[in-house]
């Protein structure tokens, strides 16, 4: 930790699967194109892509979710000192209404994370971090709910809090299997350097994220159903309707949420393995698949929350 330290105060670093029916006009809409490809310089690993393209790679997506909670929270995004020489634009997002002061707490509490994260993976990356780019927090959640067969309502995630979870469940159990799959990528002089630790500590932090949006969740859907026991809370069902589609692009690799009954059963509640409760990992792959919304479809480099694609290496699809 002490080399990651150094690399953050010196800036001395150099840079480095949601649709299930791609074929569907809903899916059509959704995807598109090609992007970015720059080159970085850092420890190579066997496969080509270097330490400093998986730090990249955490980056854009730390920008993603950053501007969700921060405007979600406060109804403004990343500062200018945050988001690099040359970011592109974020469309959609606004403050949520109507929040309990516990509510605004929480929010603002993810929000600072997600901040943080973006600041401390732009120091460690120094002047060949990536800046953020374009992030779409619009079009791609009514899109997405409509891919996932939820009907009857136009979604938007800064409606309202319920919506929010909802919102926030999307990205939250991917940001967990990301940086779980990132870590046996890292090469042994970045682990000797840090990256891995610093990995493991923003993980743990994500994990903490996903419990609290996943428990809120089933919480709200136990409340709902004690109050009254005909009346339904449909952002449970929402949750799982999205997390169906995840898993048909993105490797499987999901907890469906409900109401917990016994010890006996696997979890319903963390997103884990149901034998040795393990936490789920993804391949960078698989996580593009998911953000680009791409349907399984290989060679596409943009789409879904990313409309011109990721900034760094690591930014098509393979399969």
């Amino acid at each position: 930790m002490d080399k990651l330290n150094e690399l953050i105060h010196n800036r001395a670093v150099s840079r480095r699967n949601f649709l299930a029916g791609a074929g569907t006009a809903t899916a059509a809409a959704f995807i598109t194109g090609c992007g970015d490809s720059s080159t970085i310089a850092g420890p190579v690993l066997s496969t080509g892509v270097t330490d400093f393209d998986i730090l990249n790679f955490a980056l854009n997506l730390e920008y993603l979710e950053a501007e969700f909670y921060l405007r979600a929270a406060t109804g403004s995004g990343l500062a200018t000192a945050d988001i690099g020489s040359s970011p592109g634009t974020v469309t959609g997002g606004a403050k949520v209404p109507n929040l309990t002061a516990a509510q605004q707490q929480i929010l603002n509490e993810i929000a600072f994370d997600e901040q943080s994260h973006v600041q401390f993976l732009r120091k460690a990356l120094g002047s060949s971090a990536v800046s953020r780019p374009n992030i779409d927090l619009a079009n791609s959640f009514p899109t997405l709910a409509t891919a996932a067969g939820i009907t009857g309502v136009t979604f938007n995630p800064f409606n309202d809090f319920d919506s929010f979870l909802v919102g926030a469940f999307v990205f939250e159990d991917v940001g967990v299997t990301a940086y779980h799959g990132a870590a046996p990528l890292i090469s042994a002089s970045g682990i000797t350097s840090g990256y891995l630790t610093a990995a493991a500590g923003i993980l743990a932090v994500e994990a903490y994220h996903a419990a609290y949006v996943r428990t809120a969740l089933t919480g709200r859907a136990i409340a709902a159903a004690a109050a009254s026991p005909a009346t339904a809370y449909p952002y449970l069902g929402f949750a799982n309707k999205i997390s169906a589609l995840r898993a048909s692009v993105g490797g499987g690799n999901e907890t469906t949420l409900n109401v917990p009954t016994s010890i006996s059963t696997p979890s319903a509640i963390v997103a884990a393995d149901t034998m040795n409760a393990i936490a789920f990992s993804r391949s960078t792959d698989q996580v593009l698949h998911i953000v680009y919304g791409t349907g399984g479809a290989a060679g596409v480099a943009k789409g879904g929350f990313f409309p011109n694609g990721l900034n760094g290496t690591i930014t098509v699809t393979a399969a």
